[in-house]
C-alpha cells in the first residue's frame, strides 16, 4: 500500500469544481496557533498550479496571513488575472466558513533558456553529514516534520531577553523529516521553515507571526527533481525590528551551490 508523505497529506486538495478545492488543516504540521505557515503557503500554491497547464512553473508566490488556521475543513478558490504570452497571473484564497484566513497572488512563466548569471555565492559551509541534527522529537509537531542541522545560529530559547539583542542571522541544512523529493510546493514550505527572526534576536518568545511572504523560485520542476531529497542550505536574516514589525529574508541553496529560491517576510510581534 502506498503511504502519502505527510507534506502531501497537508496539502492535498479535492477539486470540487472549476478553479474551487477543498481541503483540511494539517495536524501534523501544528504551530503555536495554527498549522506551519510553510504549509499554508504550499496548499495555496498547489491550488493555483492545479489550475495550470505543463508549459509553465511556478516564479513567485506572495501570500499573506489574515488570520491562524483552525481545526478543520477549508475552501481554496483560484482564479487567473491575466495571462501574456509569457506571464500569467493568478490570484488565490483559502477560506474557512465566510473568512478569508489567506490569500495569495502566484506568477506563472513559460521559462526558456536565456543568458544566466549567478551573482551570488554560496556560503562556506561544512556538508550536512558532519552537522549534527537539531532533536525536535519533544518540540512542536511541524518541526518534528524536518530535519534541520544548524552550521550557525540554532535558537536556544531563554527564560528572559537577552541584555543586548544578538544577531538574526541562521544557517542550517534542512530536508523533510521523513525524507522527500524537492518541488516547487516544499521548497515553497522551506522558505518559511526559520523561526521568526525576533525570536532570534530577543532570545525568548513573544506573540508573533509572519504577515507576508514573498517566496522568488529560481529552478524549474527539473532542476528541483535532480536534487532529489538532499538537505537544502537555508540562511535567514533581518534587518529591522520595530513598532510591532520586523522583516526577514532568505536563500535556499542546493548542495551543488546553486541558488534555488529566495524570500522576504514581514513578521508582527508584540512585547
Amino acid at each position: 500500500m502506498n503511504h502519502l508523505h505527510p507534506f502531501d497529506t497537508a496539502c492535498a486538495l479535492t477539486r470540487e469544481a472549476p478553479g474551487r478545492y477543498s481541503g483540511a488543516s494539517p495536524s501534523a504540521y501544528w504551530n503555536m496557533m495554527g498549522p506551519f505557515g510553510g504549509t499554508t503557503a504550499a496548499t495555496l500554491l498547489h491550488a493555483a498550479m492545479l489550475e495550470q497547464g505543463p508549459a509553465v512553473e511556478p516564479v513567485a508566490l506572495t501570500v499573506n496571513y489574515c488570520a491562524a488556521l483552525t481545526p478543520g475543513a477549508f475552501s481554496v478558490n483560484a482564479r487567473e488575472v491575466r495571462s501574456g504570452k509569457s506571464v500569467r497571473h493568478v490570484w488565490v484564497d483559502l477560506q474557512q466558513g465566510d473568512t478569508t484566513m489567506a490569500n495569495a497572488s502566484v506568477v506563472f512563466a513559460a521559462r526558456r533558456d536565456t543568458f544566466a548569471h549567478q551573482a551570488a555565492p554560496m556560503p562556506d559551509v561544512p556538508p550536512p553529514e558532519a552537522v549534527p541534527a537539531l532533536d525536535t522529537g519533544k518540540r512542536l509537531p511541524w518541526l518534528q516534520r524536518y530535519e534541520m542541522r544548524f552550521v550557525r545560529g540554532a535558537w536556544q530559547p531563554q527564560q528572559q531577553p537577552y541584555a543586548e539583542p544578538q544577531s538574526p542571522h541562521s544557517t542550517l541544512w534542512v530536508r523533510d523529516a521523513p525524507p522527500r523529493p524537492l518541488d516547487h510546493l516544499s521548497l515553497a514550505a522551506l522558505c518559511d521553515v526559520f523561526i521568526v527572526r525576533v525570536f532570534q534576536v530577543r532570545g525568548t518568545f513573544v506573540p508573533s507571526g509572519t504577515v507576508t511572504m514573498t517566496a522568488y523560485f529560481h529552478a524549474t520542476a527539473a532542476e528541483l527533481a535532480a536534487q532529489g531529497s538532499e538537505p537544502v542550505l537555508g540562511v535567514a536574516d533581518a534587518q529591522t525590528f520595530g513598532r510591532n514589525f520586523g522583516d526577514q529574508s532568505a536563500q535556499i541553496w542546493s548542495r551543488q551551490g546553486r541558488l534555488l529560491a529566495t524570500s522576504t517576510q514581514v513578521c508582527w510581534f508584540k512585547e
